[in-house]
């Protein structure tokens, strides 16, 4: 029998609180460990065309693959202690029930999305729903002949080198997945305990996400020279960071939500990663030939996601509700 809940078993105080215990985690983890903690020049450095200062020796940047190495393992345990924190906020609820670790064991793999995944196309259509928004930068990548298996890709450059490195076992793989597992899953697991409605879960979870992503603002103040100028790009980097990693918790919150699933928003994390931020005005003068065909394809590709976002992502039966605590039913 699944877990039925009458009223929210946590209060809105509290999932506020296991949130930002989440980030804390997650975040805190990365500085636990002396390995896994950067390290810089105490003194200013002063650098040409806000270029990044030259790394200088016993310096530890966070591209280092031992620094990468060292912060892969500490995610992947504060990962697992988050969840673990979700898993034992549940198995309180349940009581000395003889089938109590099981019951909850199981409510808890489908509360964080680790669903048996079903290979058919109604499971693949969430995961075209990005893609589908980034047809003017991809229809650019076609124009310059990068995209897979045409002249200027190469597997060994843009495969093997780009996704089996350590940078990119961090940016294409470890971060997308656990990132999106504990401000993702996780968080919606709390919120969605306290009673929260649909649209609170969707803008106000994300907002730990973009804030978990604010210290990197240290590493950019230092890299660049620790000068006034170092620390005005750090701040306009950081507070861009922060609106665009939280309008994209926006986009994977809204997908995890309706599909029940976790799989789709780490494949979302996994594209925009490898895609980056799109660049039109560098695409339009790389291409003066094609300039209408890349605008068109640019709003094509947002008219064709705001299309296909709710009819292509219409599986969850979980958290998609209009009254989420009539009762609550896990």
């Amino acid at each position: 029998m699944p877990l039925v809940f009458d009223s929210p078993p946590i209060s809105t105080s509290t999932a506020h609180a296991l949130t930002v215990l989440f980030a804390f985690t997650y975040v805190g983890s990365l500085y636990i460990s002396k390995n896994a903690r950067l390290s810089f020049l105490n003194r200013k450095v002063s650098t040409d065309n806000g270029t990044p200062r030259p790394k200088y020796v016993n310096e530890r940047w966070r591209d280092d693959p031992d620094v990468i190495r060292a912060r892969l393992v500490a995610v992947c345990v504060a990962t697992t202690l988050c969840c673990g924190l979700v898993f034992w906020i549940l198995r309180s609820f349940v009581g000395p029930k003889p089938d109590g670790f099981e019951l909850t064991l199981e409510t808890t793999i489908a509360r964080l999305g680790f669903t048996l995944y079903r290979w058919d196309m109604d499971s693949l259509y969430p995961h075209l729903v990005t893609p589908v928004l980034f047809l003017g930068p991809l229809y650019a990548m076609y124009l310059g002949e990068n995209l897979p298996f045409q002249a200027k890709w190469s597997f060994q450059g843009d495969v093997v080198s780009k996704f089996l490195s350590w940078q990119g076992i961090r940016n294409y793989v470890m971060a997308p997945i656990t990132e999106e597992i504990v401000f993702r899953a996780c968080v919606i697991a709390v919120y969605y305990m306290s009673g929260a409605s649909t649209k609170r879960i969707i803008f106000l979870g994300p907002l730990s996400f973009g804030l978990a992503h604010v210290h990197h603002a240290w590493d950019t103040f230092n890299r660049y020279g620790r000068t006034a100028s170092a620390a005005k790009r750090a701040l306009l980097m950081s507070l861009f960071q922060l609106a665009y990693t939280t309008l994209f918790g926006f986009h994977c919150s809204y997908l995890f939500l309706r599909t029940a699933s976790i799989y789709p928003p780490i494949s979302a994390h996994v594209f925009c990663n490898i895609m980056g931020l799109p660049d039109l005005m560098w695409e339009l003068r790389e291409h003066p030939h094609r300039r209408a065909a890349i605008i068109f394809m640019y709003v094509l590709g947002v008219v064709g996601f705001v299309y296909t976002l709710e009819p292509w992502t219409r599986f969850g039966g979980l958290y998609w509700r209009e009254r989420p605590y009539a009762k609550m039913t896990y």
